[in-house]
């Protein structure tokens, strides 16, 4: 009685089907399966929500946000300025190098429009401020020697001293006398001021489209010499009458030449660079920068000095200047074609493509190949099963599958198909043709 074979344990015969399983559904080749169903309601919902991402496209990407173009924002700028006029106080003439700080022309400059000016300061000891805290005083007893506020006007020392003017005392300092509180004299310079006359001159370069312009029309016959800027009429004009920036910014001047402000020119240079550089022109537009409603941060002044020797003694003028401030902000966005549009639509889209892609050529395959394709084809399909030489140009049978490579590209390669019943199967190591 021969001997009973061992079974194969239940287990394992599962993985190995589990693994036939996987590698034949591996070689699967999958499709899908389109269900046309008709019901006129499901339809209709189908084709409104097509409209709908039909328009949100068209309309808010392509209209409104242009996502077909490629941006670059902030241009590189440089801002020069020039200001011109002649102004006067109760007894002086003022001219540009005077109300003018600083007097480079860069993008931030004051124009100085009133002055509180405290004359002859020399070094000595004289009252302190009484807007100084705790510098008023009614004997020396309040006042300690060597004490130095940081928010006072100099070191003090220990003495109580009558006040500039009035009854009231406050501790001595050893400062530039008289301090400023004691003897200033305001002076103010607006009354011609609004007249006065700012060029600006600005250029800006997206260097990711390289394209460059400025805000100055280029003319030969004196064109900036008599001429204002108006935003329909002589747009590269970029000289402005102070009292219009004022006045578009929606300040009232007179307030503002008293107290100080900030006033921003704002330069917007959005670019459609599709469209020609003449299409590409700067917008102006004026406001406020300081916060005008709180009083402790409204305003703007600064305060220097003018120094001098009189008989052989440093003396100085202290000057604490109120002025309107102007900041040339300068901003924008280039905008330009993206590579799609540029493959799809521009003329030379030709010849972009050919750069951007390499193409096989148009005979290919009937072009005559190179005998490595030919061998590299012959040993791909000789790998791939069990495989049957039949005639080029012979018919197929059933069961069968292949590629069939003759007379095309190969011409000496013979039909090649697979065949499920076929014993015969090339060697996979071995090259062929």
């Amino acid at each position: 009685m021969a001997a009973a074979e061992p079974k194969t344990p239940t287990g394992t015969a599962a993985a190995r089907r589990l693994a036939r399983s996987c590698w034949s559904a591996f070689w699967d080749y999958e499709t899908p399966k389109v269900i046309v169903v008709k019901n006129r309601r499901l339809g209709i919902v189908y084709r409104t929500v097509q409209l709908l991402i039909l328009l949100y496209f068209v309309w808010y990407v392509f209209i409104v946000q242009k996502s077909y173009q490629d941006r670059e924002t902030g241009p590189e700028s440089s801002v020069i300025t020039k200001v011109k006029g002649i102004t006067s106080s109760e007894n002086k003439v003022w001219d540009v190098e005077e109300y003018v700080k600083p007097p480079e022309g860069g993008s931030v400059f004051s124009i100085i429009t009133r002055i509180e000016v405290t004359p002859f300061q020399t070094l000595g000891t004289c009252a302190e401020s009484m807007r100084v805290r705790n510098a008023t005083c009614d004997s020396d007893e309040d006042c300690v020697a060597g004490q130095l506020d940081m928010l006072g006007n100099g070191l003090r020392t220990g003495r109580c001293v009558p006040y500039y003017h009035g009854s009231s005392k406050t501790c001595e300092v050893s400062a530039w006398c008289p301090v400023e509180d004691g003897a200033s004299v305001s002076q103010f310079l607006g009354k011609m001021a609004p007249n006065f006359t700012i060029l600006i001159k600005n250029s800006i370069h997206y260097p990711k489209f390289q394209f460059s312009k400025g805000n100055i029309e280029n003319r030969k016959d004196g064109y900036l010499k008599h001429c204002t800027f108006h935003e329909v009429s002589d747009l590269y004009c970029p000289i402005f009458k102070l009292g219009y920036i004022v006045e578009q910014a929606g300040e009232n001047f007179t307030q503002l030449a008293h107290s100080g402000g900030v006033i921003g020119i704002i330069i917007n240079w959005d670019c459609d660079l599709d469209l020609s550089a003449s299409k590409c022109n700067p917008k102006y537009s004026f406001r406020r920068l300081d916060p005008k409603h709180v009083p402790a941060s409204s305003g703007y002044n600064f305060r220097f000095a003018k120094y001098y020797k009189v008989n052989g003694t440093t003396t100085r003028t202290l000057i604490k200047a109120y002025g309107i401030r102007i900041d040339v902000i300068v901003h924008g966005q280039g905008s330009f074609l993206c590579d799609w549009i540029l493959l799809t639509f521009m003329n030379k889209n030709k010849v972009y493509s050919h750069k951007k892609f390499d193409k096989t050529p148009e005979d290919w395959p009937s072009s005559e190949p190179t005998p490595t394709f030919c061998r590299a084809a012959l040993k791909t399909w000789a790998c791939w099963g069990p495989l049957k030489s039949v005639a080029p140009g012979a018919p197929h049978s059933p069961g069968q599958h292949g590629l069939d490579l003759g007379p095309g590209p190969c011409p000496h390669i013979s039909t090649l198909r697979r065949s499920k019943t076929s014993s015969q199967r090339a060697p996979c190591n071995q090259a062929v043709g």
